[in-house]
């Protein structure tokens, strides 16, 4: 039987609330511009798009309480509270009157946005992967199971910069809802457990720096810190 030509990596994973098991994270899906307001303020009109999607590898995955370095090529890194939704059975093609049920849990995470890379991406008509699929990029929480949370289709969304609040909505602003999000995005690829969606995030992205401390949370859900360290990297 062949082997590894050196150890693999350790399978990405994040907590999993009042348990001491964890969710392995397989790949991450991130949808784009899902808030009107958000939208607007980055320049998009809400009522002419349809969802579209980027991902982020799952090692881009840090949990609660983490110290994320300041990444390199980038002097414009941004913060985008977001609700995040764990797969817990995967499928092609799901209906959207059954996206639901493959649900395993849902929790707060931090989509962090070299926003300068992606600006000059956009004009370019170049991927966004450098402004978004870099190292550390994708905090999230503890999963809190369906059978805590349900599903939840309103509550607050906020997250502060050392406790000044930055973004506040509601999930009921949410232009997809989670079960149109979870239907759409199975018609391009076959979700499978562990798949995490991260569903957008509301108005009020903004700059942060290092030894900012980033707080926020998903009312009915859960909550996620981490604290930016370091100077920028050199790129």
């Amino acid at each position: 039987m062949a082997e590894f030509a050196f150890p693999p990596a350790p399978q990405p994973s994040v907590a999993i609330a009042g348990s001491p098991d964890r969710f392995p994270v397989r790949r991450i899906f991130c949808v784009g511009r899902n808030y009107a307001a958000h939208a607007r303020e980055m320049g998009a009109d809400p009522n002419r798009e349809p969802p579209f999607f980027f991902t982020k590898p799952a090692d881009s995955v840090v949990g609660d309480g983490a110290t994320v370095p300041y990444p390199a090529l980038t002097e414009d890194l941004h913060h985008e509270i977001e609700l995040v939704v764990a797969i817990g059975t995967g499928g092609r093609n799901i209906a959207n009157a059954d996206a639901l049920g493959h649900v395993f849990g849902y929790a707060a995470g931090i989509d962090l946005t070299r926003r300068d890379l992606q600006g000059e991406a956009k004009k370019t008509g170049r991927p966004w992967d450098w402004g978004k699929a870099f190292d550390n990029s994708a905090p999230c929480g503890a999963v809190a199971p369906v059978g805590v949370t349900g599903h939840p289709a309103s509550g607050g969304v906020w997250l502060k910069v050392n406790d000044e609040i930055r973004q506040q909505g509601d999930l009921a602003e949410l232009i997809w809802p989670v079960a149109d999000v979870i239907a759409i995005c199975s018609r391009a690829m076959e979700l499978k457990a562990g798949d995490l969606i991260y569903t957008g995030t509301p108005a009020g992205v903004g700059a942060v720096k290092a030894g900012d401390r980033l707080s926020g949370g998903i009312d009915g859900v859960g909550t996620i810190s981490i604290t930016i360290i370091g100077a920028r990297l050199a790129g």
